[in-house]
């Protein structure tokens, strides 16, 4: 009896992450930046729990796309599942390892404390825009998802030249931190890059048909020395322990 009990409780220490590799890796990991809080959250777990260990380097998703198509290895690469499937077909993922993580979506930010901008339609939203004092997102130029999609948005609500005189544009996931620190009235950016930021609220999800949701994924580089471990790796991201982490730092576990 004695050692079933001792045989269950391993089991149990172990099922955090659902994973056990045969022996200690060091995973090379590209990752965009929109995970970059859940990520830094949960790969303490996930080393403790398997004893391998994480190097990840965080970007714009559109730029680890470029690098990995321009031949960089990684063991485990997460970017949006679009430019996962793009990498698919360059053949630079190892077959069958793509997994969708979480979804997140573009939204609204404003400094905790201030007056909450109504966003409740589309009509409401694009008052909310031109009566703001100025407005913070990623530049599209840059490539990153929520800034293209914003910037697609206002165009649509045709406020892109009253928008100008307004806009602060940022090249990465800053837009939070720029709400939150008084420098912009409100934010565009995913609900991942808002929640993590001590200072910002999230206000919601862009409304009706401006909505968008970006799903990211992960999937095993082609190139990988670890098959093991890095498929680990995407065990745990998709994991039911990982799901609340998840959830609390802005993202719907797929």
């Amino acid at each position: 009896m004695r050692r079933l009990i001792v045989a269950t409780s391993l089991m149990a220490a172990l099922s955090l992450a659902s994973v056990e590799t045969a022996r200690a890796e060091d995973l090379k990991v590209l990752a965009s930046v929109a995970l970059s809080a859940v990520l830094r959250d949960l790969a303490p777990d996930f080393e403790k729990a398997t004893g391998n260990k994480l190097n990840i380097s965080f970007g714009l998703a559109v730029e680890l796309k470029k690098r990995v198509l321009d031949g960089e290895a990684a063991d485990v690469i997460i970017v949006t599942r679009s430019m996962l499937d793009d990498l698919q077909k360059a053949n630079r993922l190892a077959a069958d390892s793509l997994a969708n993580v979480a979804g997140t979506p573009v939204s609204v930010a404003a400094r905790s404390g201030a007056p909450k901008p109504d966003i409740s339609s589309v009509e409401a939203f694009k008052r909310a825009l031109l009566g703001a004092r100025s407005v913070v997102y990623s530049d599209p130029a840059k490539g990153g998802v929520s800034g293209v999609h914003f910037a697609r948005v206002i165009d649509r609500l045709g406020i892109a030249e009253q928008m100008k005189a307004k806009t602060i544009l940022v090249p990465g996931a800053e837009a939070a931190e720029v709400v939150a620190r008084g420098e912009a009235e409100l934010g565009i950016a995913q609900g991942s890059e808002i929640v993590p930021v001590a200072g910002a609220e999230w206000i919601g999800p862009l409304p009706g048909e401006l909505a968008s949701t970006t799903v990211f994924a992960a999937a095993v580089g082609a190139a990988t020395k670890s098959p093991e471990a890095a498929q680990s790796l995407i065990r745990f991201l998709t994991g039911v322990s990982a799901a609340p982490r998840l959830k609390a730092k802005g993202f719907e576990p797929a």
